[in-house]
């Protein structure tokens, strides 16, 4: 498989988990039930970090077989991906441990998931327009 390939699959993957993100938002508004919530949550946490792996793993091998190196954006990737990682899990160990038998408290984590939701979408949205910016050569980083 040549470098192109590989590279070709990794912004397949983006593309994808970034219409997964955009479909999670409707998450919190299809859900009316607390426990409901609780196991859509789960599910939308382990698909959330097997697209992210696959997406650092297909990104990894491209770099490590192409010869790329480890330039400014290639060390941006991994920190989004650092954090996005972080703050998933932060995000379901809010939902698992909250009390959301009580309304305000259910509607306040419904909140915080769309919130959250949000700004993981602008973080990929934002990387990936980087990286077209500079693929097209825009700019250089």
């Amino acid at each position: 498989m040549e470098v192109t390939e590989m590279l070709a699959m990794h912004s397949i993957l983006v593309e994808i988990f970034l219409a997964f993100l955009v479909m999670g938002l409707l998450t919190p508004a299809w859900v009316k039930s607390s426990g409901v919530f609780k196991k859509a949550s789960l599910i939308y946490t382990m698909v959330f970090q097997a697209l992210a792996t696959m997406i650092a793993f297909a990104g990894l091998v491209a770099v490590v077989a192409g010869d790329l190196g480890w330039h400014l954006t290639t060390n941006m990737m991994v920190a989004v991906w650092g954090v996005m990682m972080y703050v998933e899990i932060k995000k379901y160990k809010l939902v698992k441990i909250a009390n959301l038998e009580h309304e305000q408290t259910f509607k306040v984590i419904k909140g915080a998931f769309l919130k959250i939701s949000v700004v993981q979408i602008l973080l990929v949205a934002g990387m990936f327009a980087l990286m077209m910016l500079k693929v097209n050569g825009a700019i250089s980083l």
